[in-house]
């Protein structure tokens, strides 16, 4: 799982920064054209590792299933989640071996040492220097696959089936890169957002990622209301970025911008080279055929000024800076808006799915919807897993999601009956079939047809008000979440 990556992002969907690992992973397995996330990354790891939409003390841990079946299970990366998820859900409660972090923290060890939120050994917590890590200085997101390949290659010694959980960070902000990651993309940006846009348009079009219904929507500036700089409500519209057409900046503005991209891209070619680390582990293993490996994003690209300072330029281990909004636009080439939307900007993640031994048509798409809440029922059923009824005297309801298995085989899948997703009620969507509603700042829902109109240029709730009000009772009816 990646964290705040465009739809765009990655080469295997259009983008020009060089991902060949996860290509690899499209050209031996399956690309979903239409998969959702939650928007949010303690939202989409709640409801994927719970399976459920709705809020429940009584919430099984997906993790804690599979390894009730001999499972090893194994977690390393970022942990978080909402408060309502009961603890039995977490890492240190259900996994054999884990590095965690919570929330948000650096890749390189701070000038003064102390990094925003510490690592924790199974459960427990470690400084850098009691870690074991190949190449230095000490980079987040290369660590975290040092303890993955050792413990994929201790459980196949251990002739053990494995469960491998790995929560990459990247490219979430703090925009940190290693000096050559970052050399190899400096300078290949200064031709703007607005032309990179529109050429990674036209290679998704030309590669069948998108087809006719999905136009190139208008550039947009981060609108979110209630997620700017941490100042006073009034002060955020104004410190909010605006977008700008990249002719209308100065050289020094350029310069800099592309300095900013340049780390962007390098942390996702980073992270492509450590998923790169881990298919060699399962080909050297000879694990590879009998492995199922799924990869997506837990939301969409980040506009958000969480910047600490200006004073250190993006990259260095002395800089906490985060992507510019007009940026982001691009990641989510086609849609509008970014993470925390329900608009397919924010929740619309590529997906993968590579299992040799059971996916056939290797290299093809799936246009069929998906959602992250289906990972939870299939995992179930790969594992041969049970869900339990009870939680003690607890009923436990039941998953909301529906197994993807019968798609890996080949196969046909009764559709969802409804998605959820979008960051709490100002910011929900909700889809059946190929309607969608969906808010933003909690204004007056909208509604788009999804076949004609995937990327939600035509607001069509004042011409079809009545399947807008009918979703719009509907989601009401099924919607039990307090988060707000």
């Amino acid at each position: 799982m990646a964290d705040d990556i465009g739809f765009s992002d990655i080469s295997s969907y259009g983008g020009e920064i060089p991902t060949p690992n996860i290509d690899r992973l499209a050209a031996e397995g399956l690309r979903f054209r239409q998969f959702y996330n939650m928007a949010k990354c303690e939202v989409s790891r709640s409801v994927m590792l719970t399976g459920l939409y709705n809020e429940s003390t009584a919430a099984q841990s997906m993790v804690g299933l599979i390894r009730n079946e001999g499972y090893q299970t194994y977690q390393f990366g970022k942990e978080h989640f909402q408060e309502w998820v009961p603890e039995r859900c977490y890492a240190k409660n259900n996994m054999d071996q884990s590095l965690t972090f919570w929330a948000t923290t650096e890749y390189f060890v701070p000038p003064d040492g102390k990094f925003s939120r510490p690592f924790y050994l199974n459960g427990e917590r470690v400084e850098v220097k009691d870690l074991e890590f190949e190449q230095k200085p000490f980079y987040k997101t290369d660590v975290f696959t040092d303890y993955a390949v050792k413990y994929i290659k201790k459980a196949n010694k251990d002739k053990e089936p494995f469960f491998l959980f790995m929560p990459y960070h990247a490219p979430h902000y703090p925009l940190q890169a290693r000096p050559e990651d970052i050399a190899r993309f400096r300078g290949k940006y200064k031709v703007g957002w607005d032309v990179l846009r529109q050429q990674r348009y036209e290679r998704m079009m030309e590669m069948g990622v998108l087809d006719k219904n999905h136009e190139l929507s208008k550039p947009t500036s981060n609108i979110n209301q209630f997620r700017g700089h941490p100042k006073g409500d009034e002060e955020i519209r104004a410190l909010i970025p605006k977008y700008r057409p990249w002719s209308d900046l100065t050289e020094e503005e350029k310069d800099a911008l592309d300095l900013e991209m340049s780390v962007y891209a390098a942390m996702i070619h980073r992270l492509d080279l450590n998923i790169g680390r881990l298919l060699d582990t399962l080909d050297e293993e000879n694990l590879t055929e009998n492995t199922l490996v799924l990869y997506l994003s837990d939301n969409g690209a980040c506009p958000y000024d969480s910047n600490r300072d200006f004073d250190s330029p993006p990259g260095g281990a002395d800089s906490y800076r985060t992507q510019t909004a007009a940026w982001s636009n691009l990641s989510n080439t086609p849609f509008r808006y970014f993470k925390q939307f329900g608009h397919e900007g924010g929740t619309h993640t590529h997906f993968i799915a590579r299992w040799p031994n059971v996916i056939k048509n290797a290299g093809s798409f799936i246009s069929q919807p998906g959602h992250l809440v289906d990972i939870f029922p299939t995992l179930l059923e790969v594992t041969g897993g049970e869900y339990p009824e009870w939680e003690e005297e607890t009923k436990v309801p039941p998953l909301d999601g529906t197994s993807l298995l019968p798609l890996f085989e080949g196969k046909e899948r009764k559709e969802p009956e409804f998605f959820i997703s979008g960051f709490g009620e100002k910011f929900r969507m909700f889809r059946k079939g190929d309607w969608k509603i969906v808010r933003k700042n909690g204004e007056s829902w909208e509604l788009y047809n999804m076949a004609d109109d995937m990327t939600e240029t035509t607001n069509l709730m004042d011409e079809k008000e009545g399947i807008g009000n009918s979703l719009i009772e509907e989601y009401t009816q099924r919607s039990k979440t307090t988060d707000k």
